[in-house]
């Protein structure tokens, strides 16, 4: 223990004696979340809404009044009145386009056909758009039939994108900080020639493999409150779980990936391979974690990796946690899987390392 402690107080203190490795540590997570949180969204938003036709008649008035209430509209700023010329030129995201004669005269004639011309060169936002305009057009029409219907939305009732991108970007965050720093632990060994003095001297490898790993684990976890924190002070994000169970899952998964980034240091000659390997194992497990899209909508295919990507289960922990207070079920699966995964990558450092030696 005496050698281990001192190898880790080693580590320990080449990491933080750096100002810049300090701030890339602590400061950078802090306000990668806040830009992050900020401009991460998949809400349609300040959706630009222009009417053709007779707009001042009574019902596509009040739709109109309502769209702009919703705050999902704003009023188009057009400069001719063909529709498609608007949409065209950049002017319109959405056009209402009314019956010749105007509406109230072919709802007398039982004909009330309104076009609703969307821009859907970003398809996502063109269905938001579609969705969110029906949604209030049938509530204006419900003040007509005797049927209500009472919605309720739970966990995230004002429907922020941010609640639900937050975690996953949290996720990314310490997964990008472990990975990246343990990937190159040994590799710059190597580099500065001290790799040679490590390995000679009277430590055994599984010390070596904790003396590498350890340090990187609790600077990981030491990041979990501070991001924690300004998840919850800046972007309002709840915390209806336990903080102690958090903690643990987190602990689980930085382990997890401190062991995926000592098995890339154990594969790669200089820092600038680690690096590289880094970030090859990054992109590809945030696109397949479902931070952004639906695992669901995936084929079988890439659901396979997006299933043994460690990513995945700790998203899911942390919205479960945080958003719905924790499910004792989900919580013990998720760690269950992720600790696995932590021994398995763990043992074949621990190996990969050995056969170095």
């Amino acid at each position: 223990m005496k050698t281990l402690m001192g190898f880790m107080k080693k580590e320990l203190l080449q990491t933080l004696r750096d100002p810049r490795m300090r701030i890339l540590l602590f400061l950078a997570p802090c306000i990668q979340l806040t830009i992050f949180g900020t401009a991460l969204s998949t809400e349609a938003k300040r959706i630009r809404l222009s009417i053709v036709g007779a707009p001042t008649e009574t019902f596509i008035q009040d739709v109109y009044r309502q769209s702009l209430a919703s705050k999902w509209f704003i009023p188009a700023k057009v400069t001719s009145s063909d529709p498609f010329e608007q949409i065209q030129k950049g002017e319109a995201d959405a056009v209402v386009l009314l019956p010749t004669g105007g509406l109230d005269k072919a709802l007398g004639r039982d004909d009330g056909k309104v076009q609703l011309l969307i821009n859907a060169v970003n398809v996502n936002r063109a269905q938001s758009i579609e969705r969110y305009f029906m949604n209030i057009v049938y509530s204006q029409f419900e003040r007509d039939l005797p049927l209500k219907f009472d919605v309720r939305v739970l966990y995230n009732p004002a429907m922020e994108t941010a609640l639900f991108l937050i975690p996953g970007v949290m996720s990314m965050l310490v997964c990008l900080i472990t990975i990246l720093l343990t990937s190159m632990s040994i590799t710059k060994e190597k580099e500065q020639g001290t790799f040679e003095t490590l390995i000679s001297a009277p430590i055994m490898p599984s010390e070596v493999i904790l003396g590498k790993t350890l340090p990187f684990v609790l600077l990981g976890v030491s990041n979990i409150p501070l991001i924690v924190g300004v998840a919850m002070f800046l972007f309002g994000m709840p915390l209806r779980g336990s903080a102690l169970v958090l903690m643990l899952s987190a602990l689980i998964f930085v382990c997890c990936t401190v062991g995926i980034g000592l098995l890339i240091s154990t594969l790669a000659k200089n820092q600038q391979q680690s690096m590289m390997g880094g970030f090859l194992y990054l992109f590809p497990s945030v696109l397949l974690s479902g931070l952004v899209f639906p695992i669901e909508n995936m084929p079988w295919a890439l659901r396979i990796f997006a299933y043994i990507n460690p990513l995945t289960y700790f998203i899911e922990l942390l919205r479960n946690i945080m958003l719905k207070g924790g499910d004792v079920r989900l919580i013990l699966q998720n760690n269950l899987i992720l600790a696995a995964m932590a021994a398995l990558f763990i043992t074949i450092s621990w190996r990969r390392f050995r056969t170095t030696l």
